[in-house]
């Protein structure tokens, strides 16, 4: 108590966090989150799922109206539960403290972290190439380790500094991300222009018709580019007049996100066949190897561009799911503190990127990232799901932004479809490891959360942890303790 006096004394104004996340900085978070690697390296699962050229761009398209359906969708609990979190609030509202936990659990010890690390790493590999090639050898596995940590060291420390710092750097890559985009879409325009190169398009639709099994895993492969659509409910409370500007930023990221990335896939056929891009294991390199010439080298810079982004923007709405969640009693207190100058969630971000730092450590952890992916789709859809509980139980409740029912239905319809897709095409006892740990959280939640269990010496390393990190509690957590 006398820590969280001094930390009030020290900040002069109230204890929370500050609502610095403008209509800009919220596009940004949303476009920066959702354009990574994917879109330059292998977009290619959609296509070869699809069977035709025709079907795949279709697919690309379904991809980007689910995705919208389900921004859409948050955007509606979102506004009627205004609390950051992302799906932990809207569950907790909706079906209690156990899926709510869960959902917590799963996020912060595996599927934030995991793909901080991915990223990390998948920065570091196109970051050291080119010194690399010069010796005509691959990098070593300990110098992408540790540049991928240096990674993750940097994106903390720039969350835990400023959030308007962290949404100006947002705003600056997601600027560069349409950039890098336009430049490969406007390379296929002077393609089809100057050359003619038009072939690859004809008779788009041969082929073999794709069957329900293969739309449903081009889908899940699709969505995967487009994953991170719902990065602006976890920051809810950081948002300048969120009743506007969330359905605002949601339409405008999600328009221009699905746009960039179908120009992107016409401007790749303009220089390979279906067949070679199938074989290709990095398309926009292939590409670029045609159209740029000596410029081909942009490419890795795009790349690394792209991904550094998407790794501020998913440490930067990760530490926001602990944070809420410790709020509510559901984590250790010293999650919910927020730094007494700076206004951010410091611990939360820290235990975040610590995490992302272990997973590094391993050989190959994107097994691990594979057999769990899927349970995000339970999440999405048990969130729309929430959707439609609130408009039967809560009818008269204000609601700000209002969607027509089919949209949450056809998203809670596709979330069933993408989490039995994976399992029925290749059924392994994997998923059901995946299953026990997300059920393993119960073994927490009862005795600290339910029981409220309480440890002395848990208790003095939060106090240790509050004096290092000079962090305090919110004043309305403060007020409720």
């Amino acid at each position: 108590k006398q820590i969280n006096s001094l930390g009030k004394l020290l900040s002069d104004e109230k204890v929370e966090l500050k609502r610095e996340v403008s209509l800009v900085g919220g596009i940004s978070l949303i476009v920066g989150t959702m354009i990574g690697s994917g879109i330059f390296v292998s977009p290619k699962g959609v296509m070869r799922n699809a069977g035709s050229l025709g079907a795949g761009f279709l697919i690309w398209l379904g991809c980007g109206v689910l995705a919208t359906f389900g921004a859409l969708s948050y955007a509606e609990v979102g506004t009627m539960i205004p609390k950051s979190g992302g799906e932990f609030p809207i569950l907790l509202e909706a079906f209690g403290p156990i899926p709510a936990y869960l959902f917590a659990w799963t996020s912060t010890v595996v599927l934030k972290p995991s793909s901080l690390a991915l990223l990390s790493l998948t920065f570091a590999k196109y970051a050291l190439a080119p010194a690399y090639n010069i010796e005509c050898s691959e990098p070593s596995e300990l110098a992408v380790k540790f540049t991928a940590v240096a990674v993750i060291l940097i994106v903390i420390f720039i969350n835990c500094a400023s959030v308007k710092l962290s949404t100006q750097f947002l705003t600056v890559f997601s600027f560069g991300k349409v950039l890098s985009l336009l430049i490969i879409i406007i390379g296929g325009i002077v393609m089809l222009a100057q050359e003619g190169h038009t072939q690859y398009f004809e008779n788009a639709f041969d082929g073999e018709a794709p069957g329900v099994r293969e739309v449903a895993l081009g889908f899940y492969q699709g969505l995967w580019a487009f994953d991170g659509w719902n990065q602006l409910n976890y920051v809810i409370e950081e948002l300048k007049n969120p009743y506007v500007n969330l359905p605002r930023a949601v339409v405008a990221a999600m328009a221009l996100v699905t746009g960039l990335y179908m120009l992107t896939n016409v401007a790749y056929f303009t220089t390979m066949s279906m067949q070679e891009l199938l074989a290709s294991p990095a398309v926009a390199a292939t590409f670029g190897d045609t159209v740029l010439g000596v410029m081909v080298w942009v490419i890795p810079v795009f790349v690394c561009w792209s991904v550094f982004g998407t790794c501020l923007g998913s440490c930067f709405t990760a530490g926001r799911i602990s944070y809420v969640a410790a709020r509510e009693g559901h984590f250790t207190k010293v999650l919910a503190m927020l730094h007494a100058k700076r206004m951010t969630p410091a611990p939360a971000v820290l235990l975040n990127g610590f995490i992302a730092i272990l997973m590094v450590i391993p050989n190959d952890f994107d097994t691990l990232i594979d057999y769990f992916s899927f349970s995000m789709w339970i999440f999405h859809g048990s969130t729309c799901a929430a959707l439609l509980y609130f408009r039967y139980k809560l009818p008269d409740h204000p609601r700000p932004v209002k969607v027509p029912i089919f949209i949450p239905i056809i998203v809670c319809i596709a979330a069933v479809c993408l989490v039995m897709a994976p399992i029925i095409d290749d059924p392994k006892i994997h998923y059901l490891f995946a299953f026990m740990f997300i059920m393993s959280g119960l073994a927490f939640y009862f005795p600290f959360v339910h029981y409220k269990a309480r440890s002395k010496k848990l208790r003095t390393f939060n106090i240790f942890l509050q004096k290092l990190l000079f962090v305090t509690l919110p004043d309305e957590v403060e007020e409720n303790d």
